[in-house]
């Protein structure tokens, strides 16, 4: 699969996603391949994995249409599937190519949902193909072929007159069958069947298998589908009480061709239906049976009839049938239809918060000061529930009578009703529950909340439901005035930043502000801090706990804005808290905060700031526990990434913030994160918005109207090539690690990846780092190097300032060395640069005394003010682009007058080559392929990772 990634994001991409698309079906599906071919006639360039071909299309011509040869491109339908997917989604697809991507997502969805069987093809080879599919599956099927536009079925199934295209619909199913025929073939496949058929990517005849194919297909491959029909006797309104209504299941056949098509089994069986359903309907009725049969034991009596026209059921079946047997047969491919004049559909409501007759608690929580506060878990509100049935409301005292008969159908209000014994046991059960306040806020936000495992419905009441507006509108508030002891005129979204700030913490509630990198969300949390001196109940001293780096910024920063406002480090050996004032800011470090947290717990902090706050995205480490130990009557997080991989990090830093609102980790994994992340639930992804939107403000430079002064950034990739030196060096390592790593267990085969590919991107950079030679000749050994001394030339020559960002101190040294024997002054910061170092470097480089500041990433890609630079460059890249963006974001932020250019250098042909590739997908693409870092490459398989690492020419 990498090669067809690269495929999909090689240059030879947007010439394809351009160009006609149409599928080729084969023998068996898997064979299949999608053609490239462009309108004009023009021929394509090559590509990997595909082959040229002179491709017969119909085209317009003369008075109607003509066959004509045109060069096309082929790709197997594995290769083709990263290209299309890509296209359906390409600003500049061609709507051929753009369709047959919207098949494929759609086979890829079928695929997904386990809608797989195994069948022949017509040449006796193994087969998968999707289905069973109902009625739904097939609406959109149908709906997708009447949408085909005629380019991507243009190839004649005949060369006589008039010319005949292949049916629509019946070539996108062949396309849907294909893509089943490629996923499941996996390597672990050979492991979970008894030979080669349905797991080896080969052609196998397996003509022997097509009994067994045809029993499992049925219902599929053979036209008809089966669903029971519920009847019911004795629901008269003259009907004694206490008699019982009879329920008996009647099989019904539907044509999956026609699927208002329907008879009972008994009308196939009489042949009153003719050959409606083809001339098998028998048998394939029988067969869907045997499936039908083997989920719920219960229609095994229709098997053996000599006319399986209906089974009885008693209430202990009709109670299964409700709850598992119903989803067993549905996963069978069985709807099961039951009788309208039945009530049935318990439904579960509940309301949470004081009553809405409340005037007082509604009046507090519009009141700042008064509202409740949500980071305290003392206080338990009650779920107030109500209960319907068909529709209509029940009382206390008929769920009690529906719980007591303990029966499926129970006698209500003169009507019969038909329910869940169950279901009814566990409403019952719900009238005690409790949660707390910031559990209550969770579900009145999204909705809903789960209780014993099950979505209920939910209803804020009182000050509870106060608070949801107040959220829900916050432009509906009043403005927050700008603070008088405020040095500074805020820009309007900082304005705006303030107010909801303001709101948030006035309620109790903590928040992230997750602006991007620049846009002054320091200055925006001294405007807070000094609007909440303004008010008795929310005063109090500021801790605020950021990487070292950021202290002297900070404290700069208040100097500037808040001047007059008491400011200390608590950091340092003479550190301390004596005489400490409300109004004053404390600066600390995460490495302090984790050293001293009982001093810094023991004072009443009014707020506490979290500063680059994806330091505590891992929630398990000792820096999160610690800082989750501090109080504080309100928390505020900041960082320009809440999201740098996955959603586990934005639950940790809003835990922290507001505990409890998204509830326990393991939970939100299972119901947000996962779905979200896998594309499993798009109704669960909606859900996490309304929570998480009115506790994370985001903003982004290049959002309409966010620092519209801002100047504009370009960015460019430059392309390099190894030396040969370098060349021989890297070869040499991807063969004795590719060896090496063939022959090695699991846990020693990751480390020995990591290694490796650490070891080529130190060759890529320089001959020397990966040597680590002592006194190294330096100039005329690298690529980069040399790109780098044509940029600093031009840059320099200038007169303009630059960063230079390596993820390697020991590259970095190398630069500053050469630079040095050039004449090029250079300042260097690193994670080993000391505070008052560090302030240093920083101060000079602004006054524009050394025009290049090499830097370490991970010391340096946060918290500085680097305006000075006009260009960044990125001597090698990091496994994440969120980190190179706040890298470049050091000098492309507010205060920056000039436009700023980015420089990547890439080593050609490299692995560098393609993790760019896959830098680039996950900036647009929300399953991000390095989601772990260099973690996700270590559980390619050899020859993936072969694929990867592989040099491909880019050598000199």
């Amino acid at each position: 699969m990498a090669a067809q990634t690269a495929l999909a994001s090689s240059p030879e991409f947007s010439a394809l996603v351009g160009c006609c698309a149409v599928f080729l079906p084969g023998d068996p599906g898997r064979a299949g391949a999608v053609a490239f071919w462009r309108p004009d006639g023009e021929a394509l360039r090559a590509v990997a994995s595909g082959t040229t071909e002179s491709l017969t299309v119909v085209l317009p011509g003369g008075d109607g249409v003509e066959a004509v040869s045109v060069p096309a491109v082929l790709l197997p339908v594995r290769a083709a599937l990263p290209v299309l997917t890509r296209a359906r989604a390409h600003a500049e697809g061609h709507r051929a190519s753009v369709f047959w991507g919207a098949v494929a997502v759609e086979a890829l969805h079928l695929v997904a949902r386990g809608l797989l069987l195994p069948g022949l093809s017509a040449a006796d080879h193994d087969a998968w193909r999707t289905g069973p599919l109902g009625a739904r599956e097939s609406d959109r099927i149908r709906h997708l072929a009447a949408a085909m536009p005629p380019e991507a079925h243009a190839v004649p199934v005949n060369r006589t007159e008039p010319l005949r295209l292949p049916d629509q619909e019946r070539l996108v199913r062949a396309f849907l069958d294909a893509v089943a025929d490629i996923l499941p073939r996996s390597p672990a496949a050979a492991l979970l069947t008894p030979g080669p058929a349905y797991a080896s990517r080969q052609p196998q005849r397996s003509p022997e298998l097509r009994e067994w194919a045809a029993d499992v297909s049925s219902g599929h491959d053979t036209g008809v589908r089966l669903s029971l029909r519920i009847e019911v006797r004795g629901l008269s309104a003259e009907t004694v009480p206490d008699a019982r209504p009879a329920f008996r299941a009647v099989p019904q056949v539907h044509s999956v061709d026609d699927p208002t098509r329907v008879a009972d089994t008994a009308e196939v069986w009489a042949g009153a239906v003719g050959d409606a359903f083809g001339t098998r309907a028998r048998m394939d009725a029988l067969l869907a049976l045997r499936r039908a049969a083997r989920v719920w034991p219960s229609l095994t009596p229709l098997l053996s009839a000599s006319v399986p026209d209906a089974v009885e059921l008693t209430d202990e079946e009709i109670t299964e049938l409700l709850g598992a047997g119903s989803l067993a047969l549905a996963g069978a491919g069985i709807d099961v239809h039951w009788p309208r004049e039945l009530a049935r559909d318990l439904t579960t409501r509940a309301e949470v918060g004081p009553p809405d007759g409340d005037t007082t608690s509604r009046t507090a929580a519009s009141e700042s000061t008064e509202a409740p506060s949500f980071l305290s878990a003392d206080a338990l509100l009650a779920f107030n529930w109500t209960f319907a049935l068909g529709g209509k409301g029940l009382t206390r005292e008929e769920l009690d009578l529906l719980a007591e008969a303990n029966r499926p159908v129970v006698r209500l209000r003169d009507q019969w009703v038909l329910v869940d014994p169950g279901e009814v046991h566990r409403a019952r059960a719900r009238h005690d529950h409790k949660v707390t306040p910031v559990d209550a806020l969770a579900a009145a936000l999204t909705g809903s909340a789960e209780v014993d495992g099950h979505r209920v419905e939910v209803r804020p009441t009182g000050w509870l439901a106060t608070v949801r507006e107040r959220l829900a509108d916050p432009e509906g508030q009043d403005a927050v005035a700008q603070p008088a002891a405020l040095d500074a005129t805020l820009r309007d979204y900082q304005r705006r930043g303030l107010n909801w700030l303001a709101r948030m913490t006035s309620l109790g509630l903590g928040c992230c502000l997750a602006d991007d990198m620049g846009l002054g969300k320091t200055i925006t949390l001294i405007a807070l801090h000094l609007h909440r001196q303004t008010d008795a109940d929310a005063a109090g001293p500021t801790l605020v706990v950021c990487p070292t780096s950021l202290m002297g910024n900070w404290q700069r920063e208040i100097e500037r804005f808040a001047p007059g406002i008491p400011v200390r480090r608590f950091h340092g050996t003479r550190r301390d808290l004596d005489d400490l004032v409300d109004g004053e800011f404390v600066l600390t470090t995460y490495g302090t905060m984790r050293l001293d947290t009982d001093r810094l717990s023991a004072v009443s902090w009014g707020m506490v700031v979290a500063d680059e706050a994806q330091h505590v995205k891992n929630p398990y480490s000792e820096t999160a526990r610690r800082l989750r130990s501090i109080g504080a009557r309100a928390r505020v997080a900041l960082t320009g990434t809440p999201v740098e991989n996955n959603l586990s990090e934005l639950w940790a830093v809003l835990d922290w913030a507001t505990p409890g609102l998204l509830g326990r980790l393991g939970s939100f994994r299972r119901h947000y994160a996962r779905a979200i992340e896998g594309g499993q639930d798009p109704a669960a992804a909606e859900r996490l918005a309304r929570l998480v939107r009115p506790f994370l403000l985001r903003r982004r430079k290049s959002d309409p109207g966010i620092a519209p002064e801002l100047p504009p950034k370009t960015e460019t990739d430059h392309p390099v090539s190894l030396t040969a030196e370098q060349t021989g060096l890297y070869e040499a390592v991807v063969r004795e690690a590719l060896a090496e790593i063939a022959g090695s267990d699991s846990m020693a085969r990751r480390g020995m990846i990591v290694k490796l590919l650490t070891s080529l991107k130190q060759i890529c950079n320089h001959p020397a780092q990966f040597l680590k030679e002592d006194r190294p000749k330096i100039a005329g050994r690298s690529g980069k190097l040399e790109l780098l001394d044509e940029l600093l030339d031009t840059i320099l020559a200038e007169e303009a300032s630059v960063l230079v960002f390596t993820q390697y101190v020991q590259m970095a040294r190398l630069l500053e060395q050469h630079l040095a024997s050039r004449g090029v002054p250079s300042l260097f910061l690193h994670g080993g640069t000391s505070v008052a170092a560090r302030e240093s470097l920083v101060r000079r480089f602004q006054e524009g005394e050394v025009p290049v500041f090499l830097l370490s990433l991970k010391a340096a890609g946060t918290g500085l003010n680097l305006t000075r630079a006009e260009h960044v460059v990125h001597y090698d890249r990091w496994w994440n682009p969120a980190v190179e963006a706040q890298a470049t974001d050091r000098a492309h932020r507010i205060g920056q007058t000039r436009p700023v250019q980015v420089h990547r250098l890439v080593a050609e042909g490299t692995i560098e080559d393609r993790i760019a590739a896959l830098l680039h997908r996950k900036r647009e693409l929300a399953d991000a392929v390095l989601g772990a870092g260099e973690a996700a490459l270590t559980e390619l398989t050899d020859a993936e990772l072969a694929d990867l690492v592989e040099l491909r020419g880019g050598t000199r």
